[in-house]
């Protein structure tokens, strides 16, 4: 028998006393996580900027506006969704989070994610993406296709604010999530449109791009078991 899942207020608590790395000297506060607690859509982002850190809330200023427009496109809202980071706490500067800081920090996600249990985990850049699917392939090779962890689907998508800095990314961070919005439509998860249209709007044609050309074996998509051990609680772990 599994162990019970944790409530988010207890995980939450814990991740905002937790000073396992040098990230919790430089924080203003720890960003969780924010949306409804029973998504059957969980996104996951790489660390908290500037921003967040501020307000404590994952994708606010520019690339939060990106991401309200692009949940629109799959037929979305911030309120359908659950939206969290690998990283809760600010790396100084919005550096690249290390491979340490995310070992660290992982068992507050998995236990996020064992609680909320979503369907569909879409992965928003490079870091979120190689750590869900235990991969080193790059997102470029990667968004746009759908993969699967364990029991939950995963789609890897470009992280919002790649496409504030190089143009470029625009079309297709839209046609992702156009196509995500079709895969969840044909998983129940987001109804068509009362004419029958797709998520994305008029004239989008979604397809979920093909990475056959990636060896089976350079995709880790094997579920990894969790820091937090079956006859262990959360606490023993010295997570707090």
């Amino acid at each position: 028998m599994g162990k019970p899942h944790i409530p988010l207020p207890e995980i939450r608590a814990a991740a905002e006393a937790c000073h396992r790395c040098p990230l919790s000297q430089g924080r203003t506060q720890t960003v969780f996580g924010v949306g409804n607690p029973r998504a059957r859509v969980l996104f996951v982002g790489e660390a908290p900027g500037r921003n967040e850190d501020l307000q404590g809330e994952p994708f606010v200023g520019a690339a939060g506006h990106m991401l309200n427009d692009l949940l629109a496109i799959a037929g979305l809202s911030r309120d359908d969704v659950y939206i969290a980071n690998v990283l809760k706490c600010r790396p100084p500067g919005n550096r690249d989070p290390r491979p340490e800081e995310i070992e660290l920090c992982a068992p507050f996600l998995r236990e996020q994610t064992r609680t909320i249990m979503p369907d569909f985990i879409v992965t928003l850049g490079k870091f979120a993406t190689q750590f869900i699917l235990k991969t080193e392939v790059g997102i470029t090779r990667l968004h746009g296709t759908l993969q699967h962890a364990g029991r939950f689907s995963v789609f890897p998508i470009y992280h919002p604010a790649a496409a504030l800095y190089d143009g470029s990314k625009r079309e297709a961070l839209e046609n992702d999530f156009a196509t995500l919005g079709e895969l969840l439509r044909q998983a129940g998860i987001v109804a068509a449109a009362p004419d029958g249209s797709q998520p994305g709007g008029e004239g989008r044609v979604p397809q979920v791009r093909s990475v056959a050309a990636v060896p089976p074996d350079e995709l880790g998509v094997a579920p990894q078991p969790s820091p937090v051990k079956e006859n262990e609680s959360f606490s023993q772990q010295k997570l707090l």
